[in-house]
């Protein structure tokens, strides 16, 4: 773990150099002041050759040089505070895009299982912390280590009996260190843990917030909210308990410090085995050796604070990225044939216990599903919820592998495709659109980054939708908020089938394109599609068989099976499942 956090230092290592640099000149500035108080109360004092204006000249010239090192200290103090975080600061950019291009490479099934408001906790909360170890690490460390060496050392100089009085009561520090630091550890870990809950709960919330006022369900959210609060408040209040017990025991001892200098100064002074100067100068150097020494000790919470971070991060670092085969190759355009050949598919769920051990539960969704799709034809996936019309769909794409069985794409089984270049030639329309916060343009853009403004007028216009952008007042550049809540949603899915239109796919995937659209919206969407569909292998998911009578290929998906399969016409004289779909849509028609 260790080694894995070293490493981000590596970029800015003459940075750091420069900063440990002047972590050791800080270390070394702080003795100083007991060497001198020494040499004013041993040297110049007791002097009697010195005349009293020589002594004071003397005192006074050591008074400056100790300002100067004071100024000196306070250049160090600021270029240790400012670059010091900015290092850490870039440390934490590093590994949170680390973090981000990591997620972008995980399978779905990741998403699955975890929530998004926990893994911006990860991103956010936890980074910060580890950013500050990174900064106030190194630097405490060095500093207090550094300081605690120089100042042990010069005890012993001063008196090697006393020293060893003093270093007496170290051994106990350690050993209330060591006995606290595993019960502090993991109170902080249980507080990142309720932190990213109420993270998820927030963000769930606030992505709902129209749905809890539809409902007046604030009172519901809240109550919701507060399971993950209360939570928090007792894992952190264990934690502080935890502080509180280290706090208060680590700084007993750093009180008794105070009583071995009054009680063993005082002894050795009674036996002459130290004078009055000694004792002074020991007095101050043991608080420059005590300072660093409750620095440390302080630290230890930042410390498992930045460790806890490190190792939530390094958990998702190291989930497994989805993958194709090795020999796996790009292909520019693909005709669009499609074929199933005997597939099976298993989502896992999985009961996560401490974010490390789980349970594991593989339910099957779909079994031995064949069918062959021809390049241009369109087919239709028709059936009751869940019966794994959708799954079929996100297969397509491999954004989950068969379980038993494989897919093929003009003869080419899909794993042997790489990711790019197979999900370059899907263009998906979803029931549920998802646009990013930005303008009309940008949205559309989303299909082809590259595509010139010609190109994004002419899918727009394909998709319907031209005449409604240039009546706003600021056209293609208006801004549509979050997830498009300033469009409606045939505007939404409009933009939608825009953006496909611009990606132009020889495989389309229609996904519940129109059903939660209104009869009037639907028609005037439909268009669209048909114009899309036009020359495109295309996969149809619908509840209403209206908008599939004309498909070359009906398929009847229930229980995670092909029941049925045909044209419109054939399955209606089967007088089977399809039939009874089609007349309880129609019946009152």
């Amino acid at each position: 773990m260790l080694k894995r956090f070293i490493r981000y230092y590596k970029p800015y290592k003459g940075m750091f150099t420069l900063d440990m640099t002047a972590s050791l000149l800080i270390a070394v500035i702080g003795m100083v002041y007991p060497v001198l108080t020494n040499m004013i109360l041993r040297n110049i004092v007791p002097d009697s050759t010195l005349e009293e204006m020589r002594k004071i000249t003397l005192i006074i010239l050591l008074g400056a040089i100790l300002v100067a090192c004071y100024f000196i200290r306070m250049g160090l103090r600021y270029f240790v505070q400012y670059y010091g975080h900015v290092i850490g600061v870039k440390m934490q950019a590093d590994m949170r895009r680390e973090m981000f291009l990591k997620l972008e490479k995980l399978p779905f099934s990741y998403y699955d299982e975890h929530e998004t408001g926990k893994i911006m906790s990860r991103m956010t909360n936890d980074l910060m912390d580890v950013s500050e170890l990174a900064h106030h690490g190194p630097e405490n460390f060095f500093i207090c280590g550094i300081s605690l060496i120089l100042s042990l050392s010069y005890l012993f100089y001063l008196n090697w009996i006393f020293a060893l009085v003093i270093l007496g009561c170290v051994p106990l520090l350690v050993i209330i260190t060591l006995l606290v630091r595993k019960r502090m550890r993991d109170a902080f870990m249980e507080t990142r843990k309720n932190v990213a809950e109420i993270n998820g709960a927030l963000e769930s919330s606030i992505s709902g917030i129209r749905v809890t006022k539809a409902y007046t369900n604030q009172d519901k959210e809240l109550e919701k909210f507060e399971v993950g609060n209360k939570n928090y408040v007792e894992s952190r209040s264990y934690a502080y308990k935890a502080m509180g017990i280290y706090s208060s025991t680590t700084t007993f001892v750093t009180d008794l410090f105070n009583v071995a200098l009054l009680v063993g100064g005082g002894i050795l002074a009674a036996y002459g085995m130290i004078d009055i100067p000694e004792y002074v100068t020991f007095v101050v150097s043991v608080s420059l050796f005590i300072s660093p020494l409750t620095t440390l000790i302080n630290f230890v919470e930042q410390y498992q604070n930045g460790v806890t971070g490190f190792r939530r991060f390094v958990e998702i670092v190291d989930e497994e990225e989805e993958k194709t085969k090795e020999n796996a190759k790009a292909y520019d355009t693909l005709r669009g044939e499609i074929k199933f050949h005997d597939v099976s598919f298993g989502y896992h769920n999985k009961d996560y216990k401490d974010d490390i051990e789980y349970q594991e539960e593989k339910k099957e969704v779909l079994s031995h599903v064949s069918f062959k799709l021809d390049v241009g034809k369109t087919i239709a996936l028709v059936g009751p919820s869940g019966g794994g019309k959708t799954t079929i769909c996100h297969l397509i794409p491999n954004f989950y592998q068969a379980t038993e069985g494989y897919i093929s794409i003009d003869g080419i089984p899909i794993n042997e495709i790489t990711f790019d270049s197979l999900r370059r030639n899907i263009g998906i329309v979803q029931q549920d659109v998802f646009l990013f916060n930005g303008s009309i343009k940008d949205n559309i853009l989303y299909g082809k980054l590259d595509a010139t403004m010609d190109e994004v007028i002419l899918a727009a216009k394909k998709a319907n939708i031209h005449d409604y952008i240039t009546s706003l007042e600021h056209g293609y550049d208006t801004e549509i908020g979050e997830r498009g809540v300033r469009l409606s949603g045939g505007q939404k899915q409009r933009l939608s089938i825009a953006r496909v239109f611009l990606k132009n796919p020889s495989i389309l995937i229609l996904d519940e394109a129109t059903s939660a659209l209104d009869n009037a919206t639907e028609i005037m969407i439909q268009e669209s599609l048909d114009e899309l569909c036009k020359g495109r292998t295309t996969i149809i998911v619908a509840h209403r068989l209206s908008t599939i009578r004309n498909a070359d290929e009906i398929l009847v998906v229930m229980d995670g099976t092909i029941k049925e399969r045909g044209t419109h016409e054939e399955l209606l004289l089967l007088d089977g499942e399809y039939k009874k779909l089609y007349l309880a849509q129609f019946k009152n028609r």
